[in-house]
C-alpha cells in the first residue's frame, strides 16, 4: 500500500469492512445494485395485490378528473364542486341503472345462464354428430383448471365479499386521488432525486393527460356500443336484448377479451330463436365491432396513444393469468402508461442530442 493510501487510512480510521481495491470495490457496487433490483422485484410480487389496486384508483380518478376538467369548461366553479358533482351524477347513473332498468334485466338475468346452458348442449351435441367427441366432464375438468389458474393475487383478493371490498377500495382511494392529485404528485416528486424533478413532472403529466384521454374514449366507446347492440337486437326482437347490450358495453372495457366474450354470449341467445335470429347476432356482432374498431378506436387513438393489438392481447393474457379480473382490466392503461413514459424518456434523448449538435455547430 502506497504512503497516501496509508495516510488517509490513518486518517479516516480505516474500517475492517472497507475494501482497498477499487476493482473490487466497482464489482462489490454492482453486486449490491442487482442485490436491491432483485429485492424490489421480490417485494413487488409480495405487494403486487396493494399496488393494483392503487393503480386502479388512479385509473378511477383519471375518469373523476376528466368529468371534473370537462365540467370546468362550463361551470366557473371550484374544483371541489365539480367533482361532488361527477360523483353525484355517476351515482345518480347507478341508482337508475338499479331502480328502473334493474328490474327488466334482472328477470333477463335469471333465465340467461339456463339458456346459455341449453345453447351450450346443443352446440356440443352438434359437434358430436360432426365426429368430434367431447365429454362433460372433460369440459368441467377443463374449467376447474381455468378457474384454480388465476394467480395467488386472485386467491388473495378472492372469496364472496373480496370483489366488492376491491372494488370499494378502489372508489375511496380514487375519489382521494381526483380531489387534489397534485398533493399525491409533490408527495411523490419530494423522494426522486432533484437533478430528475423536471423529468419526473413532464412524464407525469403526459401520462395523466393521456389516460383521461383514453378513459374518455373508452367509456364513450362502452356507452356507443351498448346503445347500438341493445338497438339493433331489440329492432329484430331477439330476447335479452337490454341485458346484452349492458354486458356488451360493460365488457368493451376490456379491449378484445371483452369483445370476443360478448360475441358469444350474443351468439348464443340468438340462435335459442332460430338460425335465422342466430345469423342476424353474428351481423350484429360484427357491424357493432367493425364500427369500434374502424371508428371509434382510430379517433381514440389519434387523442392517445396507439397500442398494438397483439400488444395489448399479450398483456392480458399475461396480467389476467397472474392477477385475474382485475390484472386483466386494468392491463390496458398499464400498458399505455408504460408506453408513454418511454416515448418521454426518449424524446428527452432527442432533445439533449439535438441540442448538443447545436452546441457543436455553433462552436
Amino acid at each position: 500500500m502506497s504512503e497516501s493510501n496509508k495516510s488517509d487510512d490513518t486518517r479516516m480510521g480505516a474500517s475492517p469492512t472497507r475494501i482497498g481495491d477499487a476493482h473490487l470495490r466497482r464489482e462489490a457496487g454492482r453486486a449490491a445494485i442487482w442485490a436491491i433490483v432483485i429485492g424490489l422485484a421480490v417485494l413487488a410480487i409480495y405487494l403486487a395485490q396493494s399496488l393494483l389496486v392503487i393503480f386502479g384508483a388512479m385509473v378511477f380518478a383519471a375518469m373523476i378528473d376528466g368529468g371534473a376538467r370537462l365540467l370546468g369548461r362550463a361551470l366557473p366553479i371550484g374544483r371541489n364542486w365539480r367533482v361532488a358533482i361527477v360523483l353525484i351524477l355517476a351515482t345518480g347513473f347507478l341508482a337508475w341503472l338499479v331502480m328502473f332498468a334493474g328490474s327488466t334485466i334482472s328477470k333477463e338475468a335469471a333465465q340467461f345462464p339456463e339458456l346459455i346452458q341449453q345453447q351450450l348442449a346443443q352446440f356440443f351435441g352438434w359437434l358430436r354428430t360432426q365426429g368430434i367427441a367431447i365429454d362433460t366432464v372433460d369440459l368441467r375438468s377443463l374449467a376447474g383448471s381455468l378457474t384454480s389458474g388465476v394467480g395467488t393475487v386472485t386467491k388473495a383478493i378472492g372469496g364472496i365479499f373480496g370483489g366488492l371490498t376491491t372494488l370499494l377500495l378502489i372508489v375511496i382511494i380514487g375519489i382521494y386521488f381526483a380531489i387534489d392529485p397534485r398533493l399525491y404528485e409533490r408527495g411523490v416528486a419530494w423522494m426522486v432525486p432533484e437533478e430528475y424533478r423536471d423529468a419526473f413532472s413532464d412524464t407525469i403529466s403526459h401520462q395523466a393527460y393521456t389516460m383521461r384521454r383514453l378513459l374518455a374514449g373508452r367509456l364513450l366507446g362502452m356507452v356507443a356500443e351498448a346503445i347500438f347492440t341493445w338497438a339493433l337486437l331489440a329492432i329484430y326482437g331477439v330476447p335479452m336484448a337490454a341485458l346484452l347490450g349492458l354486458l356488451t358495453g360493460l365488457l368493451a372495457f376490456i379491449p378484445n377479451i371483452g369483445a370476443l366474450i360478448s360475441g358469444v354470449l350474443m351468439v348464443l341467445v340468438g340462435f335459442s330463436g332460430g338460425t335465422e335470429m342466430g345469423l342476424y347476432t353474428i351481423f350484429v356482432y360484427f357491424l357493432v365491432q367493425n364500427f369500434d374498431g374502424y371508428v371509434l378506436i382510430p379517433l381514440i387513438a389519434k387523442k392517445t396513444v396507439d397500442l398494438a393489438p397483439a400488444l395489448v392481447l399479450s398483456a392480458q393474457l399475461i396480467f389476467g393469468v397472474l392477477f385475474g379480473i382485475l390484472g386483466l382490466a386494468l392491463a390496458d392503461p398499464l400498458l399505455a402508461m408504460i408506453k408513454v413514459g418511454l416515448e418521454r424518456r426518449a424524446a428527452r434523448f432527442d432533445e439533449s442530442d439535438s441540442s448538443m449538435e447545436k452546441a457543436k455547430h455553433g462552436a
